[in-house]
Formats: C-alpha cells, sequence, structure tokens
C-alpha cells in the first residue's frame, strides 16, 4: 500500500488539489495536522474512516498509526496545511517510512504564501521591481543557520515571505531594517483564503505598532518589498515587438 502526504492548501477546503481531493475521499485512515489544516477539509472523507488529530501525537504515535494501517492493507493519508515541503516537518517522517519500506507518495498543495498573494492581488516578481522571492522564518525555537538570518537576507531587498513569525515582530522589524528602508511597504496576512482572513498593510517602520494594534499572534504571514505598492514593468512576454517558440513578429 501507498501512504499518500498531501497538502490540504492554505485554508480554503476548495483550494486543495483535485488529486489530494481524490485520495482523502478514498483514504481509510487520516492523520491531519488539526491545530493548522481546516476542519472542512475532513468532509471529503467517507464517514467510516478512521481520523487522528497529530496535533497531540509524537512522531512515533504518527509512524505507529501509519505502519499498522498499511499492515492491514488500509489506504493511509497523512495530511498537512499549505505544501508540505514549506515547514512541514516532511523529511524526518519520510525518513522513518523508507526505513520501515513503507511506500508513499507525496502530493502538492498551495502554500499560504501564494493564497496571501492571491488576496493582495499582487506578484511576488513584478519586471524591473524584484525577481526574487525568499521565503524564511525567524530563528525561534527551532533555529535558522546563521547563513540565513534574517537581517542578511534583508540586504537582497527581495520580495520576501516570513513564516512563523508574528509573535516576534519586533526582533523581525529590528533585522528587516538592516536592509529595507523604514518606507518599506509590508503585508500582514492573518489565515490566508480563510474564511476569517485579515490583511493589514502598513511599512516596516510602523509594522510592530500595526501588528500590536490587530492582536495578531500566529498564523500570519509578513509580506516586504517593493512589490506591495510599485507597479513595475510590463512582462516582455507578451509585448508585441517580442518574438518566442511560439510567437513571431508579424
Amino acid at each position: 500500500m501507498t501512504v499518500y502526504i498531501v497538502g490540504a492548501g492554505p485554508g480554503d477546503p476548495e483550494l486543495i488539489t483535485l488529486k489530494g481531493k481524490k485520495v482523502i475521499e478514498k483514504a481509510d485512515i487520516i492523520i491531519y495536522a488539526g491545530s493548522l489544516v481546516n476542519q472542512r477539509i475532513l468532509d471529503y472523507a467517507r464517514t467510516d474512516a478512521e481520523r487522528y488529530n497529530s496535533a497531540g501525537m509524537t512522531l512515533e504515535e504518527i509512524l505507529k498509526v501509519i505502519s499498522e494501517g498499511v499492515k492491514e492493507g488500509k489506504s493511509v493519508v497523512r495530511i498537512h496545511s499549505g505544501d508540505p515541503s514549506i515547514y512541514g516537518a516532511i523529511g524526518e517522517q519520510i525518513r522513518r517510512l523508507d526505513e520501515l519500506g513503507i511506500q508513499y507518495e507525496i502530493i502538492p498543495g498551495v502554500s499560504s504564501f501564494l493564497a496571501a498573494a492571491a488576496s493582495l492581488k499582487k506578484e511576488y516578481t513584478l519586471p524591473g521591481v524584484s525577481q526574487t522571492v525568499i521565503i524564511t522564518r525567524m530563528g525561534g525555537r527551532t533555529k535558522v543557520p546563521k547563513k540565513e538570518s534574517l537581517g542578511d537576507l534583508a540586504k537582497h531587498r527581495a520580495s520576501m515571505c516570513i513564516f512563523l513569525s508574528a509573535q516576534l515582530v519586533e526582533k523581525v522589524t529590528e533585522e528587516l531594517k538592516k536592509g529595507y528602508p523604514g518606507d518599506t511597504p509590508v503585508a500582514v496576512v492573518y489565515k490566508a483564503s480563510w474564511d476569517d482572513e485579515k490583511i493589514i498593510m502598513t511599512n516596516l517602520q510602523e509594522l510592530p505598532k500595526a501588528v500590536k494594534e490587530s492582536g495578531i499572534t500566529r498564523t500570519a504571514l509578513i509580506l516586504i518589498g517593493e512589490f506591495l505598492h510599485t507597479i513595475g514593468e510590463d512582462s516582455k512576454l507578451y509585448h508585441k515587438d517580442f518574438e518566442h517558440g511560439y510567437r513571431r513578429k508579424k
């Protein structure tokens, strides 16, 4: 039997992939990250499917449910929020599955940083503004390598998406100021694509105050960069004078 590791998307249950939805519909056992995954995703599951909320489980307990399910010939689905490759902690799970000789398939999902851009109606990679997107976080209980310090990354002034750091907003601001000017636009997106989504628009200088006044402490992305208020140049891709393999100048 193949175990499926599924990215459930950022929150809106309709933002799961068709492939992810199909394996959930057929699953005998579902293990889901209950503290992050929208519970409405489970509406796609069979009513008789076994359900385990991994929020209160250890890695060993999760693997026990998976391995016992596989031995019994049951279809097992492990659901993560967003896309499991971004802060999904799947590395430790797939290492153990490899050791146990259990086959698995990873089904990608829509990350919250993409849902946030959609809610803001913005493009991270504006021509003439930024062609680089940095996805990172502040170090907390999970450390960040020194070579990836927020202050050093800020010096690139690229479009940046900061995960898991709203509760450290003052430290985030201090580090970002090592690269970005104080008037650089910032968006804080709380629970992107959920029904109770909240968006705060501010600038780097006012970021700590704006976050404090909002009461947001978790489940939020901090986005920074000129892409938030600059129009940018037109893409060459659709320019009438730009030739490529699918279009020639008339």
